[in-house]
């Protein structure tokens, strides 16, 4: 028998596991998240965290100044989503909800670990419940904790999440992993010059790409300014002609 035949049927619903133990629709939410188009990196310096990812606008009718993939969460959050842009929005929503209500019941600011878990869990009861499908897309989270200094995550569509020195999401994904393993040492990048850097060459290396500063969305979070700021295109200009510079 054909392992297309074995497997048929599995793939028609979210709850049920094929006899290798597989859950596919969940796979394939994973393959959306591929197959959009996009990659993101995100790398944690010794005293700032980054997020870079592609700006594609795709018709040339829409107004590019509302497309956007990076969103901030709380003034000290924020995430940039690839994958299905619909479901990318809709999980930014739910996160903005769930840390508004943590401070709510608090009285101080969700930490960027305890969004990233309770993201995490949230997406993995839609691999539970039959009414709900799994949302095709990769959440990077990236903030400052008062205790533990900048912080990046990111969470998956199984409902899997860990914190990382650097990680990437999308398309040619693995490819961006290994040039990060290459080139982060130690604690990360001691400035946030250098990380900004490093997370914009491993975009452009990956990519074969020489961009301009209206083909990136670049957001960062360092310890001299822990609010979560989304860089202008006056400053991705600046940074891409320092890099310029130095090369």
């Amino acid at each position: 028998m054909s392992s297309r035949s074995a497997n048929a049927g599995y793939d028609r619903h979210i709850t049920i596991f094929s006899p290798e133990g597989r859950l596919f629709q969940v796979e394939y939410a994973f393959k959306a998240i591929s197959n959009a188009g996009l990659t993101s990196v995100g790398v944690r310096g010794k005293d700032s965290v980054v997020i870079a990812t592609q700006k594609k606008v795709p018709d040339k009718l829409i107004d590019a100044s509302t497309v956007t993939h990076v969103f901030r969460i709380t003034e000290f959050i924020g995430c940039v989503m690839t994958g299905l842009d619909a479901d990318g929005r809709n999980q930014v929503t739910r996160a903005r909800q769930e840390a508004a209500e943590f401070k709510y019941k608090y009285g101080y600011d969700i930490t960027p670990d305890m969004l990233a878990k309770r993201m995490a869990n949230i997406n993995q009861v839609y691999t539970q419940k039959a009414f709900m499908r799994p949302l095709g897309v990769s959440m990077i989270i990236i903030g400052w904790d008062e205790e533990r200094g900048p912080q990046l995550y990111k969470t998956d569509p199984a409902g899997y999440f860990a914190g990382y020195r650097a990680t990437a999401a999308g398309a040619k994904h693995q490819e961006a992993f290994n040039y990060l393993e290459k080139k982060l040492k130690g604690e990360g990048p001691a400035s946030i010059e250098d990380t900004v850097e490093l997370a914009i060459a491993t975009l452009s290396s990956v990519l074969s790409a020489n961009f301009k500063a209206q083909d990136l969305e670049i957001a960062v979070v360092t310890k001299d300014k822990p609010q979560f700021r989304i860089l202008s295109s006056d400053d991705i200009d600046a940074e891409l002609a320092r890099i310029a510079e130095k090369d």
